[in-house]
C-alpha cells in the first residue's frame, strides 16, 4: 500500500519516526508531507532516510516544476495524519488548503480514506471546537472517508496528565491497513 503520512507540530513528532519504520517493515511506501511547524522537531532529513523518499515541505517547490500537491494528493491508497495537532484538524475540517499537507488532503480522491490520529495538551483535546471539527470530519461520507485514531491518557509532554498523548503506533498502523479494506 502506499502511504502519505502527514506529520504536523507537536512533540509527539518523533513517533512518527518509529511509525514510518513500522510501514516500511511491513512493505508500504511512505511518502512523508511535514507541516512547516513539525520540521522544528524533526529534521526532513530523518524522514528522507527512513522513508527512502523526498520529504514534501512547501506548497511551493521552485526546484520541482510538476504542481506538487497535485502529484502528491493522486499518489496515496491512504493518507495517514499522525501526529495531527489542533490547527491542521481545524483546517481540514474546515475545507482551508493553505500549506502543502491540507492542500494535499484537500486535492486528494474522495475515495482515498484519512486516516488522523490527534495529539494534543487534554484541555486543547477536551475543547469544543476542536470537538466540533473532530465530529464534522466523522460525518463525512457517513465516517468512512475520516477515521480518527483516538490519542491515550498518559502523562503529557507538559506534565500533566490527561488525554491527548499520540495512540501507539501499531493502533495508527492498524487504522492505515483497515482502511484500505474497509472502503
Amino acid at each position: 500500500m502506499k502511504v502519505l503520512l502527514g506529520v504536523t507540530g507537536g512533540i509527539a513528532v518523533y513517533k512518527a519516526c518509529e511509525l514510518v519504520r513500522r510501514l516500511k517493515d511491513g512493505e508500504h511506501e511512505v511518502t512523508v508531507v511535514m507541516t512547516e511547524s513539525a520540521s522544528r522537531f524533526v529534521t526532513p532529513l530523518t524522514f528522507e532516510v527512513l522513508s527512502g523518499r523526498p520529504v514534501g515541505r512547501s506548497l511551493f517547490d521552485v526546484d520541482d516544476p510538476q504542481i506538487e500537491h497535485i502529484r502528491l494528493a493522486r499518489w496515496p491508497d491512504c493518507i495517514a495524519i499522525a501526529p495531527a495537532t489542533a490547527h491542521t484538524i481545524g483546517r481540514i475540517a474546515n475545507g482551508l488548503a493553505d500549506d502543502l499537507l491540507s492542500t494535499v488532503v484537500m486535492a486528494s480522491s474522495p475515495e482515498v480514506p484519512v486516516v488522523v490520529a490527534p495529539a494534543m495538551n487534554t484541555m486543547m483535546w477536551e475543547n469544543p471546537l476542536v470537538a466540533a471539527n473532530l465530529d464534522r470530519l466523522r460525518d463525512v461520507d457517513e465516517g468512512r472517508r475520516y477515521r480518527i485514531v483516538e490519542p491515550v491518557a498518559k502523562e503529557l509532554a507538559c506534565g500533566e496528565m490527561g488525554v491527548g498523548g499520540l495512540a501507539d503506533e501499531a493502533s495508527i498502523l492498524a487504522a492505515i491497513v483497515e482502511s484500505r479494506t474497509t472502503r
